[in-house]
């Protein structure tokens, strides 16, 4: 680990939101989306380093009975340095303090994520349940 990383207790601005997103291979989001949604997160995380945003991981939800984990990001120029997993346990550890024990905490795994949220309890839902998205695309992110 290393310590020139500082783990922030606030979700990111919105231009580090939108630029994080992208450069960590995650879907673009608009400024007007991001300005709506980063308000609403019941808790989120920023890594920042010499001052720049270089992860991020957000919990929203409901505040009682069902919270997503989101946006888990780290630049490429910062992975493999054990970034992601302070973001998820960051998460993990305010939503056992946070949430009712009735609550359902779910996410979407992109890729080989899912062997990171594995090791802090999550695990698939099939066959039971599977994820489902129904994505509006209008343009262009601004």
């Amino acid at each position: 680990m290393h310590d020139d990383y500082t783990l922030i207790a606030a979700p990111p601005a919105i231009d580090d939101y939108r630029r994080l997103r992208v450069a960590a291979g995650l879907s673009a989001k608009s400024a007007e989306a991001a300005a709506r949604g980063l308000p609403n997160t019941l808790f989120g995380v920023r890594i920042e380093r010499a001052g720049s945003v270089v992860g991020m991981g957000r919990v929203i939800g409901d505040g009682g009975c069902f919270y997503q984990v989101v946006d888990i990001a780290v630049d490429p120029a910062h992975q493999g340095r054990g970034l992601g997993k302070r973001i998820v346990a960051a998460l993990v550890d305010w939503q056992r303090d946070n949430i009712p024990d009735s609550a359902y905490v779910s996410l979407i795994a992109d890729g080989q994520a899912h062997a990171l949220y594995a090791q802090y309890g999550f695990a698939p839902t099939a066959p039971a349940s599977i994820g489902m998205a129904l994505r509006r695309r209008t343009g262009q992110p601004d």
